[in-house]
């Protein structure tokens, strides 16, 4: 039997079920466990969660027995899973980008804490329970739904020390959002979604000095890093509710369409749909990072690299539909308009893939910063156009990130 009850009434020895209200509020990347440690306790009454199902079934009733308390019968064969909860988690009406950003962080920091600590258990040897990140899986899906470039674009300014944990929030988005341009039905999008957050967990598996290391790697290191995809399909393989995609991305999302990659060195008709669109996403979301080796590039000129790798690392079409869903200029991309105005792309155009909505802010004449100004190239009437893709590492806008933003604005 379940019992909704205050968090006040949580002891050890209960069986928390499911905790009440936003999956961002919910301190716990998975919630369906014994509580043993009072510290748990503690942040669930510290957090903005007022109530949460137990299952007395399965663990201590609250005492004495309230009457107030509501109960929920459980079949003893199939116990429901309790379905995310969360204020926007319906909500998947398109929004503008400067609306969604705001929702936006407050997900990929809970996020961030999610995976870093489903991935400290996994270093740990404990398995996962696929099931625990649904919650964080629909948060994401609803925010792409709203406005693709949001959540994708923000997820791509982790710093080097979070790349492992935000990498895998990045990929779980653009997975979705590829999925979703691909026409895939709901429970396939989902599936996707789930397959990019779990895709690295075999890094886990991989020494921290070496999958941290600032400086090139030896043979020997590189070798190690080339297991991760066996190690972590085998530990998917004794973990709980994965799915097959999931295990075929997690396997496969490092090979290549003319047979180079491992690691099976499978050719094109040989490598799955899923697995070739986790290759393309988390290629996208490696180059765009910054690593503890290296500087991200640019978005729009990740794109164009990964345009001319296409023949021999990636499926064509599966690449055209990610860069549709980008936009061939993504957002935080920098340009240089047809009237000598440098601007950074901070929105897409809902119609023309090179029209994006642009803010201008230098002008290169004079060699001086200018107000800042929106301009919508796919507007009637306008006249300006990109001209070329610009360098960021060349003209060095320190504050180029909170402009597309308007994040520290």
């Amino acid at each position: 039997m379940r019992k909704k009850i205050s968090v006040d009434e949580l002891e050890p020895g209960m069986f928390l079920d499911e905790v009440c209200g936003s999956w961002i509020d919910n301190p716990f990347w998975r919630s369906r466990r014994v509580i043993s440690d009072p510290k748990d306790i503690a942040l669930l009454r510290a957090s903005k969660v007022s109530e949460v199902w137990i299952d007395v079934s399965k663990g201590a009733d609250v005492w004495p027995a309230t009457a107030r308390a509501e109960l929920q019968p459980l079949s003893c064969d199939e116990p429901p899973l309790a379905p995310p909860a969360g204020r926007d988690r319906s909500d998947r009406t398109p929004v503008p980008f400067s609306e969604e950003i705001a929702r936006a962080v407050k997900i990929c920091a809970a996020g961030k804490d999610a995976v870093t600590a489903m991935f400290r258990e996994a270093r740990m040897g404990n398995t996962v329970d696929a099931a625990g990140v649904a919650g964080l899986v629909e948060e994401i899906s609803s925010s792409v739904a709203r406005n693709s470039s949001a959540l994708i674009s923000l997820a791509r300014l982790k710093t080097a020390d979070d790349y492992t944990y935000m990498h895998s929030v990045a990929v779980c988005a653009m997975m979705i959002a590829l999925a979703r341009q691909l026409n895939q039905p709901a429970a396939v999008v989902r599936a996707a979604g789930v397959a990019g957050l779990l895709h690295d967990v075999g890094k886990m598996m991989l020494p921290i000095e070496v999958l941290n290391k600032p400086g090139k790697l030896t043979d020997f290191e590189f070798a190690m890093v080339r297991e991760h995809p066996v190690k972590g399909h085998a530990f998917l393989l004794e973990s709980a509710n994965i799915d097959p995609v999931t295990l075929d991305v997690c396997l496969h999302h490092h090979e290549k369409v003319d047979g180079s990659g491992y690691p099976k060195g499978l050719k094109g008709p040989q490598i799955s749909l899923f697995a070739k669109m986790g290759a393309v996403c988390d290629v996208y979301d490696a180059i765009t990072s910054n690593r503890p080796y290296k500087s991200g590039w640019d978005p729009s000129e990740s794109l164009r690299q990964m345009g001319i790798w296409a023949s021999g690392h990636f499926d064509l079409p599966v690449f055209q539909a990610f860069a549709k869903t980008l936009g061939i200029y993504p957002v935080g991309s920098l340009v240089r308009l047809s009237s000598g105005r440098i601007g950074v792309v901070t929105e897409q155009s809902k119609v023309y893939l090179t029209m994006p909505v642009v803010k201008a802010f230098y002008a290169v004449a004079s060699a001086r910063r200018i107000e800042p100004q929106s301009i919508d190239l796919s507007a009637r009437g306008c006249t300006e156009k990109i001209m070329s893709r610009e360098d960021p590492a060349k003209w060095n806008f320190a504050d180029l990130d909170a402009l597309w933003s308007g994040i520290g604005a």
